[in-house]
Formats: structure tokens, C-alpha cells, sequence
């Protein structure tokens, strides 16, 4: 094992068009930051129309790509990617298949998606630089079930697809909300044939009969007050665990990684759910914890000597501005962390690496198509976007400098 080893980890990459043929100096340079790197990581937003074919699923939010922008992906200098978000059945069992292929193709260290379930869960694991390196990628949704991977079983066979972390939403209301919608429950006869009819084409929720109230595919929860929350599946999670667990246990530095849209309503807030899950696979072995979803850069944390992003936004972000509500500028802006750890698979440091996609003329313009790649952020927005992430990770207990236009955590 090498003493040291870089891995280098970016916002999420929703990758339409071969960008390859760009030759903006700020492109440049982050392309010339992921080859210092040793491994650099992305989570590949989308699905591959290739050999396989397929069919769309989706209405707007529909999106797949050809195989070339995986080219265009390894041309930067990523080498590892998970696969496992909401876009990834966007053309159902065959787009999974052919993104398998073409990822498996080119050598990509790859988890997250599976011709079965077995499949979707297996740790990824690849030398590299001379350390071994794992991935486990989930999704937690929301999703349909027939998204997620599935083995064979008795007049079954097996389905392609993601790897599941089973997540359900409450709704909580108060003791006189929850009898009102418990008696009108009751009073137009729903009953659960009912509840089983209206989550085709799922299986029907598990619902605490004396602690909620299901209706069409809405679950109430009694409590004192009125909120969200998000029911985590302990089946999902605990197979989940014991592939970290399997994976670190061959001395692998293990990434640990969820996708999730369960957003807070302040996207820059980390719902509590997500932080127990990202601490429970640190626990299980993990040495970094990665999350993508909310589209803008959430804090992080660090747990155990080991660093947990909550999100890191976006990295590419290819989106039609006639379709398109992404026009905030923090949608825009994020960091590359460049971490190095040591040889016991412990951190070490962070570099922080403020982006900008699109770079600043970019950004003045309406026109998101003209958003193609990453800038290196420079000048007052490398300060905003350091600032930002500074302030937010101190609530965490996170200590960020801002040096010369980068951020620097030191373990």
C-alpha cells in the first residue's frame, strides 16, 4: 500500500454532449487538478442509450445520453463512478444494461446498478495507485420499485436495475389532524384492498396501524407537532452495511455513496436522516461518505477522522433552458475536494477547489446550454463560494482556511 493517496470527488455529472473539443483555459485547469488526483470520483447522472435500446419512463424530467459522453467523462480524468440516482431507469432494464456495457468497456470503477439485485449491491473494488479502492453506491429515491435491481425467484426472473435504499416519507400531524383523517378514513370506507390498488404498480406500505393513517399514497404519522419524515428501510440498509463492512474488511478504502431527492425545504439544510445514514457507514467501514441530489454544494462533516459530503452539487450539468427551473446561481457553483489519506486509510487533509460551470461569462448569459463544463473558479466568486462553504461547515464543526483561492482542511 502507498504511503499517501489522493481521491479526488466532484458534484454530480449530468452529461448530454462529447466535451471533449473544449479548450477554455478554466476547463483546463480543472481537467490538469482530477490528473493530479489518483483516482478521481462522479457520480454519472443519466443512463446510456446504446446497444440494448429502451424505452422512456419519464415524462420531463426524461433524460439518457450516448455512450461517447463516458469518452468525455475518462478524457477529464475520472475514473470511478456511481451509478445509482433517479436518471439511471430512465429507459428501463435495457438503458441499464448498455450503461453496464460501455462503463464496464472502458475500465471505469463502477457500483450501483446490476443485471440483479446480488449484482447491484456487490462492492466494486480496483487497484489503484496502489491501494485497494471499493465502492457501494445506493438510491434511495423516490423512485417506483421496479426501478430497483431484483434477484430471480420462483416463476420470476431476475430484473436489471439500481441498488435500493428503501426510503418512505411521513407526514406528521397532531392528535386532532390525525383523528380527522383516521375518521374520514373510516367514513369513505378505504380500506386496504384500497391502499394495495392504489400503490400499483408498488407493493403496499407497511403502516403502523395505531401510529398512522395511509390514504392513495399518502402515509400520516401522530406526533406533536407537523413535519416530514423519512422512514428508512432497515432490510436495505443493513445489506448495504455489510457490503462496506465486507469491502473494508479486505483493507479497502471504501466510498460510500447515496443519491436521494428526500430534500429538506431549505436545500442547504442536511436532513437528519441523511446524517444517520452517512455515520453508519462510517461506522461500517466506510472512509468517505458521498451524496448527491439537492443540486446546489451542502456542508460537510467529519466523522471519525473520515469526511462525509452531504452534497456536492453539480460538476456538468447539461439542462435545456426552455425546460429548465435550475437557474439560481449556487445550482452552478461547487467545489472539487481533492483528499488525501493516509496509509491507514485515514484522512489526512482536504483541498477544496471552488467551480463554476459555464465559468463567468457563462453565468451572465440566459442561454443553460451554453453551461458546457466546470471552470476554475477565480477572484470574487472562488471567495463567495469558499465563504459559503466555509460558514455552512463550521455549523458542523468544520474548520475550513481559504488560501490563495482554495479552502484547506487540515486532519
Amino acid at each position: 500500500m502507498t504511503d499517501r493517496f489522493t481521491l479526488a470527488v466532484t458534484g454530480q455529472s449530468l452529461i448530454k454532449f462529447d466535451i471533449r473539443a473544449i479548450r477554455a483555459p478554466g476547463f483546463q485547469e480543472v481537467q490538469a487538478l482530477l490528473g493530479q488526483a489518483d483516482l478521481s470520483f462522479t457520480n454519472f447522472e443519466g443512463t446510456i442509450l446504446g446497444n440494448y435500446g429502451g424505452w422512456p419512463l419519464k415524462g420531463s424530467f426524461f433524460g439518457c445520453s450516448d455512450p461517447v459522453v463516458l469518452d468525455a467523462l475518462q478524457a477529464m480524468g475520472v475514473g470511478a463512478l456511481s451509478l445509482s440516482n433517479n436518471h439511471a431507469f430512465d429507459l428501463g432494464p435495457s438503458g441499464v444494461l448498455s450503461t453496464i456495457d460501455e462503463v464496464e468497456k472502458r475500465g471505469f470503477l463502477h457500483a450501483g446498478l446490476g443485471r440483479n439485485q446480488t449484482e447491484a449491491l456487490r462492492p466494486s473494488i480496483g487497484a489503484i495507485a496502489g491501494r485497494r479502492v471499493a465502492i457501494v453506491a445506493m438510491d434511495g429515491g423516490p423512485g417506483p420499485g421496479f426501478m430497483y435491481a431484483a434477484n430471480a425467484d420462483i416463476n420470476r426472473p431476475e430484473r436489471p436495475g439500481v441498488n435500493r435504499l428503501g426510503l418512505s416519507q411521513r407526514i406528521e400531524v397532531d392528535q386532532a389532524v390525525f383523528d380527522l383523517l383516521r375518521s374520514v378514513r373510516d367514513k369513505v370506507g378505504y380500506t386496504a384492498i384500497d391502499l394495495t390498488n392504489d400503490s400499483q404498480p408498488d407493493d403496499p406500505p407497511f403502516v403502523d396501524p395505531h401510529e398512522e393513517v395511509a390514504i392513495a399514497r399518502a402515509i400520516f404519522k401522530r406526533s406533536e407537532s407537523f413535519g416530514r419524515s423519512v422512514k428508512i428501510d432497515e432490510h436495505d440498509i443493513s445489506r448495504n452495511l455489510k457490503a462496506i463492512a465486507a469491502a473494508a474488511s479486505e483493507g479497502c478504502l471504501v466510498i460510500a455513496y447515496l443519491h436521494h431527492h428526500h430534500w429538506a425545504s431549505d436545500w442547504y439544510q442536511v436532513p437528519e436522516w441523511v446524517s444517520a445514514v452517512a455515520r453508519r457507514c462510517i461506522d461500517a467501514g466506510a472512509a468517505m461518505f458521498a451524496s448527491h441530489g439537492a443540486p446546489v454544494l451542502q456542508p460537510m462533516e467529519i466523522y471519525r477522522r473520515r469526511p462525509i459530503f452531504y452534497s456536492l452539487g453539480n460538476f456538468i450539468f447539461h439542462v435545456r433552458s426552455e425546460k429548465s427551473t435550475w437557474r439560481a446561481t449556487e445550482v452552478w457553483e461547487s467545489v472539487v475536494g481533492m483528499c488525501s489519506y493516509g496509509q491507514d486509510n485515514m484522512l489526512t487533509g482536504i483541498n477544496f477547489h471552488p467551480i463554476v460551470i459555464g465559468g463567468e461569462e457563462g453565468l451572465k448569459s440566459q442561454l443553460l446550454e451554453s453551461r458546457l463544463v466546470p471552470h476554475r473558479a477565480t477572484g470574487e466568486t472562488a471567495e463567495r463560494i469558499l465563504q459559503r462553504f466555509r460558514k455552512q461547515s463550521a455549523n458542523l464543526g468544520v474548520h475550513i482556511e481559504i488560501q490563495d483561492g482554495m479552502g484547506v482542511l487540515s486532519v
